[in-house]
């Protein structure tokens, strides 16, 4: 089995080493090596070529921001996951722009983790829960939107595929379309955050999307998902 070479790049050798760990139960992932700031990453990147780096942001000589630009210089092909405890929309969309292919956040579960790490490693994107609804946010104030409590946003159909999703997956996604976060979704339905993520991840799946703004997108042409949201 082809495994994927990770990178690790943190300033914090007791946050590498619980991630290594984690890692290296995995039997398609290695870490081939790490770097403890970003000036570091560039080095060892030249050096190893990985498919994917998982980078932090704060670190000293040069944050997790800046390298992640640098890189895309050396190698516009680079693969980089951004995993921070910073959900600060000024953080999430400065590593976006500058060319972070995924952005997780400390907090997130082990499956999900991984589950970024494999769908950074396949050159699609991938944003937890909490950086999607920043994602969502900013796509909305682009389009001139004001999502009020229990709206849903009709413009003209582009695609009128029906999509067979739950009750369940119906109520998520119209909070998903107010701009709610998975915590905050979570609290409104009195179940866990996970079971929330899960769910959102199911939508995409059946409406065929790889981000949350893809997402909001999609609902947005196609006046069948909106009608059948606005019915329930």
């Amino acid at each position: 089995m082809e495994k994927i070479n990770v990178l690790l790049v943190d300033d914090h050798v007791i946050v590498r080493n619980g991630i290594k760990m984690l890692l290296g139960q995995e039997t398609d992932i290695k870490v081939v090596d790490e770097a403890s700031d970003g000036q570091e990453s560039i080095e060892k990147y030249k050096q190893l070529s990985p498919d994917v780096v998982v980078m932090d942001i704060r670190m000293p000589r040069m944050n997790g921001i800046e390298a992640t630009a640098e890189l895309l210089k050396v190698d516009p092909a680079v693969k980089i996951l951004i995993l921070s405890m910073h959900d600060d929309e000024e953080y999430i969309l400065d590593a976006i722009h500058k060319g972070a292919m995924g952005y997780v956040l400390k907090d997130a579960g082990n499956d999900e983790f991984l589950r970024a790490i494999h769908t950074v490693d396949k050159g699609e994107k991938y944003f937890s829960g909490a950086v999607s609804n920043v994602l969502v946010n900013q796509y909305l104030s682009q389009q001139g939107m004001t999502m009020g409590a229990g709206s849903v946003p009709v413009s003209k159909a582009k695609d009128e595929k029906v999509y067979d999703l739950t009750k369940r997956e119906k109520e998520i996604l119209r909070f998903v379309m107010e701009g709610l976060s998975s915590k905050e979704i979570a609290e409104k339905i009195g179940k866990s955050v996970r079971t929330v993520e899960t769910h959102r991840f199911n939508i995409m799946k059946k409406l065929e999307v790889k981000s949350a703004v893809e997402l909001v997108k999609k609902v947005n042409e196609n006046t069948s998902l909106t009608n059948a949201l606005a019915a329930e």
